[in-house]
């Protein structure tokens, strides 16, 4: 198979560039790594007549095929963090779950990717390691203004900025005045900046309640109210007004009340898109038992009428795309013995998982969303986020041919042998689950096939972007 020069993948079911469900067959040439054809027809019995020699046929029949999803947001943090998650386990993880693109966040890798020095290590750690490809942000931190310009020409896709602390010391927040420093060295370049957003309001400081139970997950919930996200967005916003050129992100929105802001800046004409993710549209703090830190995530979880909003503003567009935010660590920093929330480390393991639970949720009656809608969430707009659509996002001539084989029917529940993550601790272990990837393809060339226990014979052929 790896020899012949085409592959071929023909099925009752194509998700096309155009939006369309259909009978369809992709060609893409394994020697660029590009689809070369798509053909508005299934094959079928007459597959074998219609195929040369140098070509290898896969009839996928009732299954459908869609495009290689990519995860803007993935925190792979090698080298320095490594037993946390590394670039090999990381990416087995995404392919596993039709991502065949993951854009590396800045942190928590020692070091960080602030300076092109410090993107070299990242590169140099992750060659040859990589099952997806791989592309990475840059980190906007005090003091590294003079770094940006080189970091945006060496391949950096935008950049990441804390307005609160990190948690980590190497990766330190940025105050307005930095902002304005950073955004007007940025201005003009064609790049993005990315916002944690979550701001204190230091004129009324949020004060902990120590002497409440740190494993109740409402003592968490009250450590990061909605308000730290309304005074990110509205500070954000206010900057965009003065630097209009510059496209601004929001990631990992969860609090509904911000959207408010983000509607306003959107009508205005400003260049602002936002994200979400799997676990805001998929958990509800409703739902959290108590002494479970495997649910905590910074900004928090919160309840089914703050996640029904949200997913009103995905339907509606105010929200632009969905990405997992997978921020692992070992397993004792989460605390799970103990139950400690508070002190535990803040994030939720979710690489592989994200297509079955975005769909599973969103397929259902009350949210109504399509197929296309969730592949637009996770491929197209994710692609678009991170300039990656000239060669990623959607099945079109030109573009590489990274395909998932996927059904939409089957279900399973999730356990430990479903994470190919380093890090075996997740919140949604115990769920049933509904679509299910049997192969995924990158540029033509098989990187995971559930048939063969995932990744037996196989070689991780991803480039870093």
């Amino acid at each position: 198979m790896a020899s012949l020069r085409y592959l071929k993948v023909t099925s009752k079911n194509v998700l096309l560039s155009s939006g369309d469900l259909r009978p369809a067959t992709i060609t893409v040439d394994r020697t660029s790594g590009k689809i070369v054809n798509v053909d508005l027809r299934y094959l079928g019995e007459d597959a074998d007549r219609l195929v040369d020699p140098n070509t290898h046929l896969l009839d996928a029949g009732e299954n459908y095929i869609l495009p290689g999803l990519v995860d803007a947001h993935v925190h792979l943090n090698e080298p320095g963090r490594t037993d946390w998650e590394g670039f090999r386990t990381g990416t087995r993880a995404a392919v596993s779950g039709g991502i065949t693109t993951v854009v590396d966040m800045p942190l928590n890798s020692i070091p960080p990717t602030t300076t092109l020095e410090n993107l070299e290590i990242k590169r140099k750690s992750a060659k040859g390691q990589c099952w997806a490809d791989v592309a990475f942000w840059g980190g906007v931190i005090p003091g590294n203004r003079e770094d940006l310009k080189p970091l945006i020409a060496s391949g950096v896709k935008g950049f990441k900025c804390f307005l609160i602390e990190s948690g980590v010391e190497e990766f330190p927040c940025v105050s307005e005045q930095d902002l304005q420093g950073h955004m007007k060295e940025l201005e003009h370049e064609p790049t993005v900046l990315l916002f944690h957003a979550e701001l204190e309001d230091l004129s009324n400081p949020i004060h902990p309640d120590h002497s409440s139970n740190p494993t109740i997950y409402q003592t968490f919930l009250s450590s990061r109210p909605e308000d730290l996200e309304v005074n990110a967005v509205s500070l954000i916003t206010r900057l965009q007004e003065k630097y209009t050129s510059l496209r601004c992100h929001i990631v990992h929105l969860s609090a509904s009340s911000a959207l408010g802001v983000i509607r306003a800046a959107k009508k205005k004409g400003l260049r602002l898109t936002v994200e979400t993710c799997f676990h805001y549209l998929c958990l509800s703090a409703d739902d959290i038992p108590n002494g479970r830190p495997e649910f905590k995530c910074c900004p928090p979880i919160r309840n089914q009428s703050n996640r029904d909003s949200l997913w009103k503003a995905l339907m509606d567009g105010d929200i632009d795309c969905v990405v997992s935010d997978h921020s692992p660590c070992v397993a004792e920093l989460k605390k799970l013995e103990e139950g400690d929330i508070m002190g535990a480390w803040g994030g939720i393991n979710s690489l592989g998982l994200g297509l079955s639970l975005l769909w599973t949720e969103g397929s259902k009656p009350e949210r109504g969303a399509t197929l296309n809608q969730v592949v637009q969430w996770m491929s197209k707009k994710t692609a678009e986020h991170a300039g990656l659509s000239a060669t990623k996002g959607s099945l079109a001539v030109g573009l590489d041919g990274d395909l998932v084989v996927w059904d939409p029917e089957a279900e399973f529940k999730v356990s430990k042998e479903h994470f190919h993550f380093k890090n075996k601790v997740s919140a949604y272990e115990g769920l049933v689950l509904k679509g299910v990837v049997q192969q995924t393809f990158l540029r033509g060339h098989i990187v995971y096939d559930r048939s063969q226990n995932g990744f037996d014979g196989l070689t991780p052929i991803g480039k870093l972007l």
